[in-house]
C-alpha cells in the first residue's frame, strides 16, 4: 500500500468495503476513527493507520493480501452496475459473495456485448488496471458487416475523433480472421476503455458490428471452456500476474 496521506473514504473504498460515496456517509454518521480519534470528512491518514468503522478494525494491508479476484463469462443481456432503475439484469447477480468486502468491476462491458469480465475486493487493484495511463490491452472478437478496405484499416488504426473533443480512439490492432462477402470476423485490441468504443469506430468508418465479445484483458485470456454466465476463481499466482501487470 502507499505511505502517502489518502483520504480516508478514499481507504476504505479501496479495499472493498464499500463505496467511496458510501464511506463518506459513515464518516459524516460519526461511526469512522483513525487511530482511535473520530474523523471529519476531508480527514486523510495513511493506508498502515488503525481505521475502525463502528469499532471494527478495517486492516486494508490484509485487504490488500487476501484480494480476491473472479473471471466472468457476462453473457448479453446484463448490465453492468449494481442495481438498475429499469430492473434490468445485473452481471453482479450471477456472482456469489466474496469472502470478505465486495465485488468492483475492473471497467465495464455494455448490455449487448459479452465476454471476460474482471471482479476483484481490491480497490487499488482495480483502479490500477482500469487507469487510462495504464494502457492495458483488452482484446475483443467482433462480427462486422461492412466493406473492410486498407484505406479503412489505416483511419481505424491512426485514430478517429469521435466526438467534439479532442479525444482521438483507434485499434492498436486489428486481424481479420474470416469474411464471407460483407460479414466479416474481425480480432482487435483496444489500449483503453471508452464508452462503446468498439462499436463507435466500426461505425466511424461505415461498417456496423452485430456481435461482440472480449475475449482478453491483459494477460488474461476467456477460457474456452467457460460458459457464458458462469465464472472462476483466480489462482494467488494469477492475482499476482495481474498486480505485476506490464503496461504498454
Amino acid at each position: 500500500m502507499s505511505r502517502d496521506l489518502q483520504r480516508v473514504q478514499k481507504i476504505i473504498a479501496d479495499c472493498g468495503f464499500t463505496s467511496r460515496r458510501q464511506a463518506e456517509q459513515l464518516i459524516e454518521q460519526g461511526r469512522v476513527t483513525v487511530n482511535d480519534k473520530k474523523i471529519a470528512l476531508g480527514t486523510k491518514a495513511l493506508a498502515s493507520d488503525e481505521i475502525r468503522i463502528d469499532n471494527k478494525l478495517l486492516n486494508s494491508a490484509a485487504a490488500t493480501t487476501q484480494a480476491e479476484v473472479i473471471l466472468l463469462n457476462k453473457p448479453e443481456g446484463y448490465i453492468t452496475t449494481r442495481s438498475d432503475p429499469k430492473n434490468r439484469k445485473t452481471v453482479f447477480q450471477l456472482l456469489s459473495k466474496p469472502k470478505q468486502g465486495r465485488w468492483i468491476s475492473i471497467g465495464r462491458l455494455d448490455i449487448n456485448t459479452s465476454g471476460l469480465l474482471l471482479f476483484t475486493t481490491d480497490g487499488q487493484l482495480a483502479n490500477k488496471l482500469m487507469h487510462p495511463s495504464a494502457q492495458i490491452e483488452r482484446e475483443y472478437l467482433c462480427r462486422v458487416y461492412g466493406d473492410i478496405n486498407s484505406n479503412k484499416i489505416n483511419k481505424l488504426k491512426n485514430g478517429i475523433k469521435l466526438n467534439t473533443e479532442n479525444n482521438i480512439s483507434l485499434f492498436h490492432a486489428i486481424n481479420i480472421t474470416e469474411s464471407k462477402g460483407k460479414n466479416h470476423w474481425v480480432r482487435v485490441v483496444l489500449l483503453q476503455g471508452k464508452y462503446r468504443e468498439v462499436r463507435r469506430l466500426w461505425q466511424a468508418v461505415g461498417c456496423q458490428v452485430s456481435r461482440l465479445t472480449r475475449i482478453r484483458y491483459g494477460s488474461i485470456k476467456l477460457p474456452d471452456d467457460l460458459k457464458k454466465g458462469h465464472y472462476q476463481v483466480l489462482s494467488t499466482k494469477r492475482i499476482q500476474q495481474l498486480m505485476h501487470e506490464p503496461t504498454v
